[in-house]
């Protein structure tokens, strides 16, 4: 059978090992010859071939139910699914989502592009399936970073607490970080100890020994002494962990032999209560150079296989954001033993990886912990130290909580810096930086700021770090920087609360923040080719605003528009119409930013050509609401 020709998982039913196996090459072929080509996850997809395949060889996906951890893994869980035909489109505007998303197929039971959620959504399921009496089976696959996410503990722990509800999780434990050696004995162990047999003796023993006369309740107590002894011979020491949390702990088991997966989940299903099945694999099995660099063949761009190297730009570009963030924090770090940055395993990503090389002892990686982050910072803060949290957009939403109750109810000069901020592109809803001027806006004792490029980001920087009488925050977006020259060291602070004019004009006020700054430049240029003149204020500042600079502005020309690339409600157009409002100046107002709605996975360009964020759309909303008379240029 061809993995085309699958379109129900169902299919894998009754196929021998051998041809499973023929499967689960096909699955890396297509996969390595996709991602190369569109950019995508390649080594957490990789490696789960093998464990996807056995998994569903086991189930009946028209009624069981497997919840996917993050998404990153699920790229074979896709192809498994229907979509074969379709893979090439991955991840671009209309195509396969490179996450699991309910609309998308019935196969894709719940959708996630955060960590750690999978066990919480598995042990719903499961508690619904017995409040209707149904009997279907419901699977987690999670791996060992996302199990380091709070909520996946808390998960874990509830479900221990259930001993009646049937629940799978199976640990994808692809770094090895908690496995003892794969092999024999502790193999042997778990058969053993899971097989009829001891189990009935497990079951019965102090039961029986319970009856027998002048023997009574004495021997009690000696019996669990040794029920837990052979419990802890025949399981490892994680899995201990997870036996004294009330799973039933297989493993750890190699997750790519095929002979070895698909008996250990038949039999963690005939198992009661919720089990853990411990699989160890290699990120990016059966492609050599993923397999040499796990982090750096995480997530890719598009690529050549042959060597997999990076297929390079037609043009060069200049430094990204993270880069120059990067760089700047290093540079101030190396002079400053006080500054920390933290990070939740997003070192690379967010440009801390070259902190974590030059200045190792002012560098912490959290794991995928936010909240732990942001209160671990607080508590830095306490004893005079400056913590640097640097977290994309989206993630630090997991820690509204903390941000709000550990650091800005305590005015503790916590320095948050967040990367991804606006849109992101390809990886869709789940990633998008859209809320985090409405969702910081709200808290008081909060600065933010934005800078219209990665020059003012260096300035931002070192304001952040001398801000020490509350804390603040920082938001930056993904990609390219504009080019701009930058200085190498000596940077000084910006007032806070304080914009700049970039160029004056009498017939309308655009204020731009952040990323949208130099879009808004390039929109006055072509208002002025309609003989519109507009004044362009770079604010700088979401929070406090420079109302010094704009209001009297915003009375004496009457017309204003604000341009963000965050959500409109409660983003930074909310806050200058609340400013507005508050000083009793009539003036009318329209906001440019993102709509209520959610961003699905296209280029950055796509989106914003969708949601009407490109100059000349810009300028024909502001003409159309302005100036509906002048809609074409001067003097023609």
């Amino acid at each position: 059978m061809h993995l085309s020709e699958i379109t129900h998982p169902n299919q894998l039913h009754g196929l021998s090992v051998y041809q499973l196996q023929q499967i689960a090459r096909q699955i890396r072929e297509k996969h390595l010859e996709t991602v190369a080509a569109t950019g995508g996850h390649l080594g957490p997809g990789l490696g789960v071939v093998e464990l996807t395949i056995a998994l569903y060889q086991t189930m009946d996906l028209e009624r069981d139910k497997v919840v996917w951890d993050v998404g990153h893994q699920a790229y074979p869980h896709k192809l498994l699914t229907g979509r074969y035909s379709r893979f090439h489109t991955l991840r671009q505007k209309d195509g396969v989502a490179g996450y699991l998303k309910r609309c998308e197929s019935k196969f894709d039971h719940f959708g996630a592009g955060h960590a750690s959620t999978s066990i919480s959504a598995a042990l719903g399921m499961a508690l619904a399936r017995d409040r209707q009496s149904d009997n279907y089976k419901v699977a987690a696959v999670i791996g060992d970073g996302a199990l380091t996410g709070g909520m996946a503990l808390e998960a874990i722990n509830h479900a221990g607490h259930l001993p009646r509800t049937n629940l799978l999780v199976v640990l994808n434990d692809n770094e090895m970080s908690i496995s003892p050696n794969v092999g024999a004995i502790p193999r042997y162990l778990n058969k053993l100890r899971l097989s009829p047999p001891v189990q009935f003796l497990s079951d019965n023993l102090e039961e029986q020994f319970r009856h027998l006369p002048f023997v009574g309740e004495s021997l009690s107590p000696d019996l669990h002494r040794l029920k837990e002894g052979m419990k802890r011979l025949a399981v490892p020491k994680v899995g201990a962990v997870f036996e004294e949390l009330g799973f039933t702990y297989i493993g750890p088991i190699d997750g790519h032999n095929l002979e070895e997966l698909i008996p250990t989940f038949q039999q963690a299903f005939k198992q009661g209560g919720p089990v853990l099945v411990h699989v160890a694999t290699v990120k990016g099995k059966g492609y050599e150079v993923a397999e040499r660099d796990q982090v750096g063949y995480h997530a890719q761009n598009p690529f050549n296989i042959t060597t997999g190297k990076a297929i390079p730009s037609s043009k060069p570009k200049p430094p990204s954001y993270s880069k120059v963030f990067g760089e700047t924090l290093t540079t101030i770090a190396e002079n400053n033993p006080k500054v920390v940055g933290i990070t939740a395993a997003m070192a690379t990503g967010t440009g801390l990886d070259i902190l974590q090389k030059r200045v190792p002892d002012q560098y912490i990686d959290v794991g995928i912990a936010e909240q732990h982050a942001v209160t671990l910072a607080a508590g830095m803060a306490c004893e005079g130290l400056r913590p640097v949290v640097t977290i994309y957009s989206t993630f630090l939403q997991r820690a509204f909580d903390q941000i709000i109750h550990d650091v800005c109810i305590q005015n503790l000069p916590v320095f948050f810096c967040m990367d991804r901020a606006g849109i992101v592109g390809a990886d869709g809803p789940t990633h998008q930086g859209m809320y985090d001027i409405a969702y910081l806006r709200s808290i008081p004792n909060m600065v933010l700021m934005a800078p219209k490029d990665e020059a003012e980001l260096q300035r931002m920087i070192v304001t952040g770090i001398e801000h020490t009488t509350g804390p603040i925050a920082l938001r930056y977006p993904r990609g390219s920087g504009y080019g701009v020259p930058l200085m190498e060291e000596g940077w000084e602070p910006l007032p806070i609360g304080k914009g700049e004019i970039l160029r004056r004009g009498d017939d309308v006020l655009l204020l731009a923040y952040g990323s949208m700054v130099y879009p808004t430049m390039q929109t006055a240029e072509i208002l002025h080719e309609h003989g519109i003149e507009a004044t362009v204020v770079n604010a700088r500042f979401a929070k406090p605003l420079d109302t010094e600079l704009i209001l009297p502005l915003a009375a004496q020309i009457g017309r204003v528009v604000t341009l963000e690339e965050g959500c409109l409600p409660g983003g930074f157009g909310s806050a200058i119409a609340e400013a507005l409002l508050d000083a009793d100046i009539t003036a009318k107002l329209t906001r440019i930013g993102v709509p209520d709605q959610l961003v699905d996975h296209a280029t950055p360009d796509e989106s914003k050509a969708e949601l009407g964020l490109f100059p000349p759309q810009m300028a024909e909303r502001i003409l159309n609401k302005f100036f509906s008379l002048q809609t074409t240029p001067a003097g023609v």
